[in-house]
């Protein structure tokens, strides 16, 4: 029993050696350049919008932020009730499929697809955040059925229907638990829905991303400090009691309608999303159309897509072990804590979308400001995470003080969580990865945005699905990875 002790320690230095190798073997293929002209020249301009923001007309800004909250509300609360229902069934090998598949996608792929079908409509924008939002509350909700108290159900007769067994049974039992996420989901739900309006929905995004693009940063301020204020004060706000209010209020400002067009619904389905080959009847033209779009998109978008993630997760990981212990009471004073929990929030608060597209603007396009972006936002996720776990640690009496107390007590004894925060954190990275594309690196994202801004359904919806088989790979892999490093599956909640 004793020499079993040392074995997931080891492992876990190991697979942390693993990831930094790969990492290194991935930067010769990294565009790290800097293409713009005078970065700091408009690093200048935008801290100086930042600190002399213009306000806006206030119904824009009254309207954007309605618009934004509008969204995601309705969004996470119909991709809850589905993610409910999928939970309920979630020890079917068919239900489990399902909901990986639905939130393999990335809500920005989901609108590109949908607006095709319904056009830019509120329905596209809600449609676009509840379905893979309704795969993640699914695995989270049906996970926490799973390792609920079993007690309860073996007293019940059998036969109980799975209407009566989730009333009755695993709601009263999860129901704390349940209710936690799905607050944390929102906040999510608010960064996907302000994303949303750099494809052209009404949220804060479109009004950011028109702003930032022609150098109105004093004007960009003012909806940037909204979308972060909303976010920071979700705590307060945000009450469960209110939020059938909120549901209500949302349904009447922006009511989820669409114009249907069934006709041309049904020669999506039927013509346009069949490979071009099939049009005429010519099977024995598919596999070169497959092989010259491995080739030129399929192979190269992949190949970006791992490394700019595997880049992305050491940065983050490097980022997360500097600022978790700046948020604690054991190291600093009250001003540095303060101060960085501040930042922590700040960088919390902003979508990877969103950082990435300043980045841009600042350093040219590249993975350089991509890989910022990644690694400030999940960087400081895990953070404040590692920081919470920090100040619940009791500690001896004649701990050492300062660095020696983070390399030899506090560091050994959060590493695990340090771990499963970072895999799962890993998982997300591939998703966001991707759609960071569609600001023009070669990732998956750019060329699936690629083929449907050219019509090309059928290479958009095969992309697509490579996109998918990876992040539910990705997915499977750092699942079995924690088991393997005895890590918790409790960091997939947070």
């Amino acid at each position: 029993m004793l020499k079993a002790q040392p074995e997931p320690a080891r492992a876990m230095v190991h697979g942390s050696l693993l990831f930094v190798v790969l990492a290194l073997l991935c930067l010769p293929w990294a565009d790290l350049s800097v293409t713009a002209v005078e970065p700091w020249t408009e690093l200048t301009r935008l801290g100086g919008g930042l600190l002399t923001p213009t306000p806006p007309e206030l119904t824009t800004l009254v309207s954007a932020v309605a618009n934004t909250l509008a969204f995601a509300l309705q969004g996470v609360a119909l991709g809850a009730v589905l993610g409910l229902l999928l939970a309920a069934g979630y020890r079917r090998g068919g239900i489990r499929r399902l909901a990986a598949g639905m939130r393999a996608v990335h809500e920005l792929f989901w609108a590109l697809l949908f607006i095709q079908l319904l056009g830019l409509s509120a329905l596209a924008g809600v449609l676009a955040i509840a379905l893979p939002y309704a795969g993640t509350f699914a695995k989270i909700f049906g996970e926490l059925f799973e390792e609920a108290d079993p007690a309860p159900e073996q007293a019940l007769q059998p036969g109980l229907g799975w209407l009566s067994r989730l009333w009755y049974l695993q709601l009263p039992l999860c129901w704390r638990q349940m209710a936690t996420y799905t607050g944390y989901r929102l906040e999510c739900g608010i960064r996907s829905s302000a994303v949303l309006g750099f494809i052209g929905l009404p949220t804060l995004g479109y009004h950011l991303e028109s702003l930032l693009r022609q150098g109105y940063y004093d004007e960009a301020a003012s909806f940037f400090y909204a979308l972060v204020l909303i976010i920071a004060t979700l705590k307060w706000w945000l009450r469960a009691r209110l939020v059938p209010l909120y549901l209500l209020a949302a349904l009447w400002w922006l009511p989820p309608l669409a114009s249907l067009n069934w006709a041309l619904m049904g020669r999506f389905f039927t013509e346009d999303i069949v490979p071009a080959p099939l049009h005429s009847g010519n099977w024995a033209g598919l596999w070169p159309w497959l092989q010259g779009l491995w080739v030129q998109q399929i192979g190269p978008g992949l190949f970006n897509t791992l490394v700019l993630a595997l880049l992305a997760l050491v940065v983050t990981a490097l980022l997360a072990l500097l600022w978790f212990p700046l948020i604690s009471r054991r190291f600093g004073n009250g001003l540095t804590r303060t101060g960085s929990h501040g930042w922590l929030v700040l960088m919390r608060s902003l979508p990877e979308y969103l950082l990435a597209f300043i980045g841009m603007l600042l350093l040219g396009p590249g993975m350089l400001p991509a890989i910022a972006a990644l690694s400030l936002h999940n960087g400081a996720i895990i953070a404040h995470l590692l920081g919470h776990h920090l100040n619940t640690l009791s500690l001896r009496e004649d701990a050492p003080k300062g660095l020696n107390l983070y390399c030899f007590e506090v560091l050994p004894r959060l590493y695990r969580a340090f771990m499963a925060y970072s895999l799962y954190r890993f998982e997300n990275l591939i998703r966001e990865t991707a759609i960071l594309g569609m600001l023009g690196i070669p990732t998956l994202g750019f060329f699936i945005d690629s083929a449907f801004s050219e019509f090309r359904f059928d290479r958009a919806m095969l992309l697509l699905l490579v996109c998918a088989g990876l992040n539910m790979l990705v997915d499977s892999l750092a699942r079995r990875l924690r088991r393997r490093l005895h890590l918790s599956s409790r960091a997939e909640m947070l």
